[in-house]
């Protein structure tokens, strides 16, 4: 009986190996890895070169992973950016007084429905706390990075300096169980371009472009853009949400170019301290939603 969940754990290792993930040892019921610190380092075999972290450590080989589980009931790590994956963290709400929260699998199909695409079918995993893991390929030659709430709350991202408690792996909260064993899908490209990295921004202050339009719609535009400026920390995206979806019928009218609001409500969200991608994710999805449901001007 002692070996079973030994030899479950190492075949799930090289499950996971076979689809080409590089896999390493997490300690045993637990997320951290099972390998020496730096301090620590012997020097000799992956580490003759120098200290070798668990992404660089990271293996596919099943004589290594057989050899590693051969020793202990090690729960396993995926290392998601020498695998080529990125893998999108759905959480769930944790705490008092969050039941009425979305948790993340609710807020990511509002995110596909907003770009007008399905909820891929891709290898689908179900963590210990109740959350999922969706697992994509990332495009050749891309190095992402990882997110922490950057897209949505309760949605993060891990790529390269990352990694993911893979299937079959156990912890004091639960086990985590393959749902959907699909091959891996490319990452959609609605995704990737939040998850682009931000651009450089300018030394200096962040000032909002010249815009033109009819003097109602920018006047409109300035108020609501000095609304998202001001709003709470807390409540800055939800507030650019809703200005944006105030100004969204002048563009509905005609009354502004459509790029001149965006332009502006991005400057202002950015200046309220929200990322570019969050920023361009919020806008785009206000003002489709309030030019899809703009009344003609004489019943507004």
């Amino acid at each position: 009986m002692t070996h079973e969940p030994r030899s479950a754990l190492l075949s799930a290792a090289l499950e996971a190996a076979a689809r080409g993930w590089a896999v390493f040892p997490l300690r045993g019921g637990q997320k951290r890895p099972a390998l020496h610190s730096e301090a620590r380092c012997p020097g000799i075999g992956d580490c003759a070169g120098g200290h070798a972290k668990w992404e660089q450590r990271a293996t596919t080989d099943p004589d290594r992973i057989r050899t590693t589980w051969a020793r202990a009931a090690y729960n396993i790590g995926i290392a998601t950016g020498p695998s080529g994956l990125v893998v999108i963290d759905l959480d769930v709400p944790k705490g008092k007084g969050s039941s009425d929260a979305p948790c993340g699998a609710t807020t990511f199909e509002a995110l596909c429905e907003r770009a007008g695409q399905p909820v891929p079918t891709t290898y689908r995993v179900r963590t210990a706390s109740g959350g999922e893991h969706l697992y994509f390929t990332a495009p050749p030659g891309v190095r992402l990075a990882n997110t922490a709430g950057s897209i949505a709350p309760l949605i993060d991202t891990r790529a390269w300096g990352g990694y993911v408690v893979a299937a079959g792996s156990t912890t004091p909260t639960g086990r985590y169980e393959a749902v959907d064993r699909a091959a891996a899908a490319p990452a959609p490209s609605w995704l990737l371009r939040l998850l682009e990295p931000d651009p450089v921004r300018p030394v200096g202050p962040l000032r909002r472009p010249v815009v033109s339009g009819s003097r109602a719609a920018l006047v409109a535009l300035e108020w609501e853009c000095a609304v998202v400026g001001s709003a709470p920390e807390k409540q800055r995206n939800n507030t650019l949400n809703r200005c944006a979806f105030k100004v969204g019928r002048f563009v509905a009218w005609g009354d502004i170019p459509r790029h001149v609001v965006e332009e502006a409500f991005q400057a202002a969200g950015e200046a309220a301290g929200l990322t570019v991608a969050e920023c361009r994710a919020t806008i785009r999805s206000a003002l489709d939603s309030s030019i899809r449901k703009a009344r003609p001007r004489d019943a507004a």
